[in-house]
């Protein structure tokens, strides 16, 4: 567990210094999910960094949100899809690592363009479906803001899979209580996502995202419930910003970039062993 800590903090570094170079990007939510991905490629994912388009025989990944890219590109990179060193041409002219994942520069490791906010769902519960039809007991995993949960895309996605009992699915829901406006509960509030998901016939859980023994744990109990008829949503509570503490709890970091001052401050509340790109 203490490596997958000391990725957790490596891929930190990387976020706030890939959106610092460029003063553009959206570090709040990344820093937020870094357990989540760093569990998930380092720990619990089986997938294949050579990487098949097709994912035949492999678990899938889709990140819904997909503003909160430079996560999402650290973990790749470090997991082995892309040299670490291209992180450095993040969100810059001509880059495969664009601002929101794409696909048509064949990124290794992306199987969707994502960041039009509530589509994921739709095209996690279309790949878990698929992998049945096709008797390929592989899982599919996905990733979602809370905010994002306005989009009533999702909701017709979550009945969809319900009904066509998608359970081969782990979605799970950044559930952090910020979105670009402010808090979610000012700005469409939520009330209770476990009563809501539930009322859906859904398997809701519950996990702290920021506690890498917890991630770990929460993923390897979700996994115990597949296959018994329901999709398996998790919720995971985590603090936007978190590793930072100038950024912790704020939607303010939801998409500005640390000036020179805030990025050495940030880096050095995040010692590493392992090396910078």
């Amino acid at each position: 567990m203490s490596d997958l800590k000391e990725m957790a903090t490596q891929i930190r570094r990387d976020i706030v210094r890939m959106v610092h170079a460029v003063q553009s990007g959206h570090p709040g939510g990344s820093l937020g999910c870094t357990e989540y991905f760093t569990a998930l490629y380092f720990e619990i994912m089986k997938h294949d960094p050579r990487f098949n388009m097709d994912g035949v025989g492999e678990d899938l990944f889709f990140l819904s949100n997909g503003h909160i890219s430079p996560v999402y590109y650290s973990a790749l990179a470090r997991s082995g899809y892309f040299p670490v060193e291209e992180l450095s041409t993040f969100r810059k002219i001509n880059t495969r690592l664009q601002g929101h994942p794409t696909t048509h520069e064949q990124l290794p490791g992306v199987r969707i363009a994502s960041g039009s906010l509530g589509q994921g769902m739709s095209v996690a519960v279309g790949a878990a479906l698929a992998k049945k039809l096709n008797n390929d007991n592989n899982i599919v995993y996905s990733l979602h803001g809370d905010g994002e949960l306005d989009e009533g895309q999702n909701w017709e996605a979550i009945m969809f899979a319900a009904h066509k009992n998608v359970d081969n699915l782990i979605a799970t829901i950044d559930w952090n209580g910020q979105q670009i406006d402010g808090p979610t509960k000012s700005v469409m509030a939520l009330d209770s996502l476990k009563t809501k998901f539930e009322a859906f016939n859904w398997q809701v859980l519950e996990m702290n995202g920021n506690d890498m023994d917890a991630v770990v744990a929460g993923l390897n109990n979700a996994k115990t419930y597949l296959g018994k008829g329901k999709p398996i949503v998790i919720l995971m509570k985590t603090e936007m910003g978190k590793g930072i503490d100038f950024m912790e709890g704020s939607h303010e970091w939801h998409g500005i970039a640390p000036n020179d001052e805030q990025l050495a401050k940030a880096l050095a509340q995040l010692p590493s062993t392992l090396k910078d790109y």
